[in-house]
């Protein structure tokens, strides 16, 4: 049975910054409110008529090939995770694939929200161990900055999330040292309300926006910020230790911990419980905010470009998400 390695890894984001002073302009907020609550700076916007959710992948997945030595025609397969595609439908990894020209080759869509990068890179490991493809390209990719609500009603929302992508090609290997040791997937669909946008959803009266939908507030995002947080604590510690034990590996051997980029409290509440060392945690957070699909793969190729990530490491990805959704993979580099 063929292993799958990940052999090149890349990530977009947009020019536009914007600072936690820029949002004071839009809401009553302030720097210190914002960091204190989740360690965020300042996060990426898109400019509108420039960039898409699929074009933001594009260039991320041209970084990841090239990266890999490899052209777009080697992609035999596409997994693309996003909450927030161009379309309603069809999904923007048709969008991407047209970009990159790979007319012919199939594409999945999966909507899993902050764990979406963990399913996708544990989706296209099956297809590689089943010996179905070699070459698999795997993406996260987000915008979210035009469904938030930049007013003092939504700026618990709104301050956290940004825009960007992220990916990686996934090879076939026979090497049984390094490559993708594992991955572990979960959900519980009894707090899918602690976390969602309502509308717009088929299962309504009619497909139009209507008064009473957006003054009920069903475009917003809901969040129970306490649930997340308590399962969120809960459910990253069992996520990671799942996939230790399942290799016979302990918290030290980590070398490196990509959490999803959600919320700098929930990130240090993790690596104080796994006793891991402030170099053994990625954090990118506080330029990017949450990216929630494209986090994880975004603060990985920061992370291998910086040398954080080395022949030999043992690399542990881990994601929570609305859902409610958790994950992991570990990964030999």
């Amino acid at each position: 049975m063929p292993y799958s390695k990940i052999t090149g890894l890349g990530y977009y984001v947009p020019e536009k910054i914007v600072t936690n002073d820029d949002l004071t302009q839009l809401m009553e907020t302030s720097d210190q409110w914002i960091q204190e609550r989740t360690g965020i700076r300042e996060r990426r916007y898109f400019t509108y008529g420039k960039e898409t959710n699929s074009s933001m992948a594009t260039a991320a997945s041209r970084q990841a090939l090239e990266r890999a030595g490899l052209q777009p025609a080697d992609v035999e397969m596409i997994v693309y995770a996003t909450i927030t595609p161009d379309y309603f439908f069809p999904g923007s990894a048709f969008l991407m694939q047209r970009e990159l020209d790979l007319i012919g080759i199939p594409v999945v869509d999966i909507r899993e929200q902050c764990s979406g990068f963990v399913y996708a890179l544990s989706i296209a490991d099956q297809f590689i161990k089943t010996g179905m493809y070699k070459t698999i390209l795997v993406v996260g990719a987000e915008i979210q900055s035009t469904w938030t609500d930049k007013s003092t009603k939504g700026r618990n929302v709104a301050v956290i999330f940004g825009d960007g992508a992220g990916a990686a090609v996934l090879q076939a290997t026979e090497d049984p040292t390094h490559r993708i040791l594992s991955t572990h997937l979960h959900a519980d669909g009894r707090f899918a309300e602690d976390l969602y946008v309502k509308d717009p959803g088929s299962s309504r009266p009619t497909r139009a926006a209507t008064k009473e939908m957006i003054d009920e507030g069903g475009f917003e995002v809901v969040m129970n910020g306490n649930a997340v947080f308590k399962h969120a604590v809960v459910r990253f510690a069992e996520a990671i230790r799942e996939a230790l034990d399942a290799n016979g590996y302990q918290p030290e051997d980590i070398s490196l911990l990509v959490p999803h980029q959600a919320n700098i409290r929930i990130s240090e509440y993790v690596r104080d419980q796994m006793k891991l060392r402030e170099d053994q945690v990625i954090s990118n957070i506080h330029k990017y905010g949450n990216t929630t699909a494209a986090s994880i793969p975004i603060a990985l190729t920061e992370a291998w470009e910086e040398g954080r990530v080395k022949d030999g490491d043992l690399i542990c990805l881990a994601a929570f998400g609305s859902g409610f959704t958790w994950a992991s993979a570990l990964i030999k580099w």
